[in-house]
């Protein structure tokens, strides 16, 4: 149930408030009227009577079962003991009940109290009219009812009055239970509705930082790769340099041509990163590498010092989608950064890359030494982009020395929408 607000209570009280002033005027007006004749009681009981039945309404929704009896009791010993006042009565009461089936959080309770204060007005409605028909007329005043016939006047008035409390007290259990009912299902829907907004936020969060570790494995892979070679090439340029000065510029020109590659693929990857549409951005490749520039990795490798070899096998059924394409060149790439920071002096490397009817298959080979023990950002990032494009990757040493790096890809149409 939801929590009683400040604007209810004020309600409340207002409404206590015109509860009061409205049977006030009611009490007056049916004392000078002489509603019960002379065995009415005085105008000071009936106005005690009014403050009665206001006070408790404006505390209905913190203690509805409370409010009801007292408001109950309060109605029948007024009409028991004829106090000039039953209008506003009536409404005390259908508010009440109303209340204990809208604001009740235990609903045994609400239950229970509504069903013995409704049991009990009928057993005092049927024992009044019980004696009502059993007084001797001798005969008929002005004001009474004749008995005469099956279907007498006196007879229609009792099934009028039985008719009326049904509708009373049945309408106020009903509309009571209604009302509960769909402050349930309201307070149910803002429950869902936070839980979404939290799920939300959740998702947002979540693919930010997704989005963080797309950028930092392209910034890594980017980086990584050429600041490597030119590191290479710039040595090999040191020690040509007082030697052979040609070899030296040719050596330095490809630092030059590397540090290009490097800029233009940043500038890219920035230029990805200021795109309005950012839906799209997870889905597309912040460069335009594909499994054609793997050869170009390959001669770059074997310029800095790894002779390198690049076999493809097989022909492609159809072309890997882009990013798969991507991946796997941002893979191949790694593998060889890592061959030539850790394979040593006299190590080679081997690329073969393997069209399959249903996979593509690319293998990253060498001959030098184990290299780190300890995996870092660039095996963590290789294996995240074999994750993303749906497939599985074999990091690990040789049983026969060196180091290999393979990647399966599935391009069956379930691959495919891993992708």
């Amino acid at each position: 149930m939801p929590r009683i607000t400040r604007a209810q209570q004020r309600n409340d009280i207002v409404l206590a408030i015109v509860l009061l002033l409205g049977g006030l005027l009611s009490a007056v007006l049916s004392s000078v009227s002489g509603l019960y004749g002379d065995q009415q009681a005085s105008l000071a009981l009936a106005v005690g009577y009014v403050f009665v039945l206001a006070a408790p309404i404006a505390l209905r929704r913190r203690w509805p079962s409370v409010v009801a009896v007292i408001v109950s009791f309060a109605y029948f010993l007024a009409v028991t003991l004829r106090i000039p006042e039953i209008y506003a009565g009536n409404i005390a009461m259908f508010i009440a009940l109303y209340t204990v089936g809208a604001w009740e959080t235990s609903r045994r309770r609400a239950t229970i109290v509504r069903v013995a204060i409704i049991v009990g007005m009928f057993a005092w409605l049927f024992v009044v009219m019980f004696q009502d028909a059993t007084q001797p007329v001798e005969g008929i005043t002005g004001g009474a009812f004749s008995r005469a016939g099956a279907f007498s006047p006196f007879v229609a008035y009792q099934l009028l009055m039985i008719g009326i409390n049904a509708l009373f007290f049945g309408g106020a259990y009903y509309f009571g239970d209604r009302s509960h009912q769909q402050m349930r299902e309201r307070a149910a829907l803002e429950e869902r509705t936070a839980e979404l907004e939290t799920e939300r936020e959740v998702t947002a969060a979540q693919a930010v930082a997704l989005d963080r570790v797309r950028i930092a494995r392209e910034l890594h892979d980017v980086v990584a790769h050429h600041v490597s070679l030119m590191g290479v090439q710039a040595g090999v340029a040191r020690s040509l340099l007082t030697r052979d000065p040609d070899a030296a510029r040719e050596t330095l020109a490809s630092v030059e041509s590397s540090a290009r590659a490097s800029l233009h693929e940043l500038r890219q990857l920035l230029e990805t990163l200021r795109t309005p549409d950012g839906d799209a951005a997870p889905q597309t490749a912040p460069t335009t590498h594909g499994l054609t520039s793997i050869q170009a990795l390959v001669d770059d490798a074997t310029a800095a010092g790894l002779p390198s070899t690049f076999t493809v096998v097989g022909d492609p059924a159809c072309d890997p989608p882009p990013l798969v394409q991507v991946n796997l060149y941002r893979i191949a790439q790694e593998a060889l950064t890592n061959a030539r920071r850790h394979a040593g002096p006299d190590a080679s490397a081997d690329v073969r890359l393997r069209f399959e009817t249903d996979a593509v298959e690319l293998e990253i080979s060498n001959t030098g030494r184990r290299g780190s023990s300890t995996p870092g950002l660039g095996q963590l990032g290789m294996r995240e982009r074999a994750a993303v494009s749906g497939g599985t990757i074999e990091i690990g040493p040789r049983s026969r020395g060196g180091y290999l790096v393979r990647v399966r890809v599935p391009l069956t149409p379930a691959g495919v929408a891993h992708v």
